[in-house]
């Protein structure tokens, strides 16, 4: 995998967590194709609909899943159930190498942080499971927010964290709405592409 770094001295760098750092994205799909199978959904989750849905809030999703498939699953349950399965699948998530080694090179030097669309215990839980968590003093999650991405505050918060104007923030992104978020946000960023496989 190939990083795109931009030109530029950077104070602060915010990374994004699902499909980031870590492969999990494969894990959240299953988890909410079969959560949404044991609720009654007669056929399994579009993939494209899910991957569009990167960085958005759990409970959220569950809204969108809602709305797109005409059912009226109870949110909040349906994401319990659904961060329950994905929890069970952590131990088989691997980290995303070239920017987990990037952030730990930037770490020795500058601010870094952990902005994700998702809710702070699985967030902490995820970054534990895999090593990551002594290396990020800051972490954002949607609990933290109002608006989850793509508007710019989880990002916002983050630079606030750190000590950071949001101008000198460098984030790391694989999703659409979490690239949004970004531009909302003043900052500059790189795209994370899917793992091959993922």
């Amino acid at each position: 995998m190939q990083l795109d770094i931009p030109a530029g001295d950077f104070s602060g760098y915010i990374f994004d967590l699902d499909g980031t750092l870590v492969n999990t994205m494969p894990l959240h799909y299953a988890a909410w194709r079969d959560t949404l199978r044991e609720f009654g959904l007669g056929h399994d989750l579009d993939e494209d609909l899910f991957y569009s849905l990167g960085g958005v809030p759990a409970v959220q999703v569950a809204d969108i899943f809602n709305r797109h498939h005409g059912t009226d699953f109870e949110p909040v349950a349906l994401r319990e159930v659904k961060e329950r399965r994905f929890t069970a699948l952590l131990p088989a998530a691997p980290l995303i190498e070239p920017v987990v080694a990037f952030a730990r090179e930037v770490a020795t030097r500058f601010p870094v942080s952990v902005a994700s669309g998702g809710p702070r215990d699985v967030v902490l839980e995820t970054l534990e499971s895999r090593g990551l968590l002594p290396m990020f003093p800051v972490v954002v999650a949607a609990d933290d927010v109002t608006h989850g991405k793509p508007a710019p505050d989880t990002f916002l918060l983050a630079a606030e964290r750190m000590g950071v104007t949001a101008n000198q923030c460098l984030v790391f992104e694989d999703a659409e709405l979490g690239i949004q978020a970004a531009e909302a946000a003043g900052m500059r960023w790189v795209r994370v592409p899917r793992p091959v496989g993922a």
